[in-house]
């Protein structure tokens, strides 16, 4: 996947599974609007829907001014690239405009917008992987000069990049629960509408995210160093 361009302010560690009930807290301000109670958010979720479905334009300029910063951050840390999320982004609200009388309330209106995004990625990742086949077939019988070989990854003291390295070799599953779940500040209830996956796995996709990341980050004790030689 490359560099993934993670914007983040990171902390100096991956915690301990142990910790459970703690979560990093990149971009909380931007994620986190003023506690004014589920109920109120229910309501202000519902008359959003209402109003995109009545074909209010401004009611899509809100849904945008309220979580379009939020889907660019997501979809950019899915497809590794600022010009493709806003490509994605726009391609979801467009989505989201033509189906929107399909949307029955079962979710969240947010949830329903950003599992569209989601799978939306997910097209664009797949399109980019056929293609990638087809140049690497092509190149195959290139009579031309052959490629010179990539320069080594510079290495850099920054967590921030260690941490999109390790990203990149999780499983695309774990890598995506970990981005909604840690960084997104999404729980797990409505990580499973997205992805059409059960709690119970969301919460076991995130368990081994953070265990693999942190096997991948932390260095290694002085006993195993010792017993490696």
């Amino acid at each position: 996947m490359g560099n993934m361009g993670l914007a983040l302010a990171w902390e100096t560690r991956i915690p301990p599974i142990a910790q459970r009930g703690r979560r990093l807290e990149p971009f909380r301000e931007q994620i986190t609007a003023p506690d004014r109670g589920a109920d109120a958010n229910r309501m202000e979720d519902a008359a959003l829907a209402a109003a995109c479905r009545s074909g209010d334009l401004h009611a899509y300029e809100r849904l945008y001014s309220l979580q379009g910063a939020r889907m660019k951050n997501l979809a950019r840390n899915i497809l590794g690239s600022s010009t493709d999320a806003e490509d994605a982004v726009q391609e979801t609200f467009l989505k989201v405009q033509r189906s929107i009388a399909s949307f029955r309330g079962q979710s969240s209106f947010v949830t329903w917008t950003f599992r569209i995004l989601v799978n939306t990625c997910y097209d664009a990742r797949r399109s980019r992987l056929r293609k990638n086949e087809v140049a690497a077939e092509d190149e195959q019988h290139d009579d031309a000069a052959p490629r010179p070989e990539p320069r080594a990854t510079v290495s850099h003291p920054s967590l921030r990049l260690a941490l999109e390295r390790a990203l990149a070799k999780l499983t695309r599953h774990q890598r995506d629960v970990f981005l909604l779940y840690e960084v997104e500040g999404f729980r797990h209830a409505e990580i499973s509408e997205m992805l059409e996956i059960t709690e119970t796995a969301s919460k076991n996709t995130l368990f081994q995210a953070k265990k693999n990341l942190r096997q991948m980050l932390e260095p290694p004790r002085a006993s195993d160093a010792a017993g490696a030689r």
